[in-house]
């Protein structure tokens, strides 16, 4: 008899994700492909705003004063190149060396994290960029996850340069001013076409803490900056 010859299988209920899961993935996957999408448009476009000028302007909302931000938005080759190197020297020495996260870097902070339990910045310029982009200031692993991620496809699609360029003119550096251009003249009361190298490594000393410090008050770290564009034949 067949009945006999033939094994019954057991009843495997396949397990689903609940439907929430589901969505939150598909919310992220989406969430990625945005971003992605954006970043392959950073080669043509400027962005309108990024995640950490609409965190700087929802917090003004919450503070006294009137919140007044200024951009200038100014092309690689009209910054001069000591300020491009100053800015490097300081953020990512190995920019031009490495694909968005410079792990010999990261091992030095581990290592100083079991040395002496002191956690230190070690991001990138590409890491720093995304985070402006897309995230905000207030930090997090999940946070910090989010921008290794998206790391290699900013690199992917848009060159040093183009990121360099970006990262340069969107950044904070002081209460509402973003970008070199507006923090030249915020600073110094001239265009970033003339600054020095000395300027040039005051406000890459400010771009830490832009909020509190101030070029004049920069003379231990712009001397470190300086000396290390001097060790690089800079």
């Amino acid at each position: 008899m067949k009945w006999l010859w033939k094994r019954k299988r057991p009843n495997r209920k396949r397990r689903r994700l609940p439907p929430f899961v589901r969505w939150l993935l598909l919310l992220g996957l989406g969430c990625y492909a945005c971003c992605a999408i954006a970043l392959a448009g950073l080669r043509w476009f400027i962005p309108i705003a990024t995640g950490v000028q609409i965190q700087k302007r929802v917090e003004s909302f919450f503070q006294e004063g009137e919140y007044r931000p200024v951009q200038v938005f100014v092309p690689l080759e009209n910054i001069p190149v000591h300020v491009q190197r100053a800015v490097i020297a300081a953020e990512d020495g190995r920019f031009y060396e490495h694909r968005g996260i410079d792990w010999l870097e990261l091992a030095k902070v581990f290592e100083e994290v079991e040395k002496r339990g002191r956690l230190r910045g070690g991001s990138t310029i590409s890491q720093q960029l995304v985070k402006n982009l897309f995230l905000t200031t207030h930090r997090s692993p999940i946070r910090k996850g989010i921008e290794l991620t998206l790391v290699p496809i900013a690199e992917l699609f848009l060159s040093k340069d183009r990121i360099l360029e970006l990262y340069l003119n969107l950044i904070e550096w002081g209460p509402g001013i973003w970008g070199v251009e507006a923090a030249s003249r915020y600073h110094y009361g001239t265009s970033v076409n003339r600054l020095d190298r000395e300027q040039g490594a005051r406000l890459a000393a400010c771009i830490p803490d832009p909020l509190r410090r101030r070029p004049s008050q920069m003379d231990t770290y712009s001397g470190i900056i300086l000396e290390r564009m001097r060790s690089r034949g800079w």
